[in-house]
């Protein structure tokens, strides 16, 4: 595999691994607001962290696209 297959590779999967991972996450989040007895807004915090990681992730991969851009 030369490196420039490699690289769009890479490059493709990331998204798809990274949407993997959040979707794991919501499940350990939810697992552990259920068995330390969170109640609702103890399970609302805990998720709205998880989405302010993954707001975070998708300002990165924007900011990256514009910059890309300009260059």
């Amino acid at each position: 595999m030369t490196p420039d297959a490699l690289e769009d590779l890479i490059e493709a999967s990331t998204p798809w691994m990274i949407g993997g991972l959040v979707l794991f996450m919501f499940f350990i989040v939810y697992g552990i607001a259920k068995e330390s007895k969170a109640g609702r807004e103890g399970t609302l915090w805990l998720l709205a962290v998880l989405c302010m990681g993954v707001v975070g992730y998708i300002a990165k991969v924007i900011l990256e696209f514009v910059l890309k851009q300009k260059l």
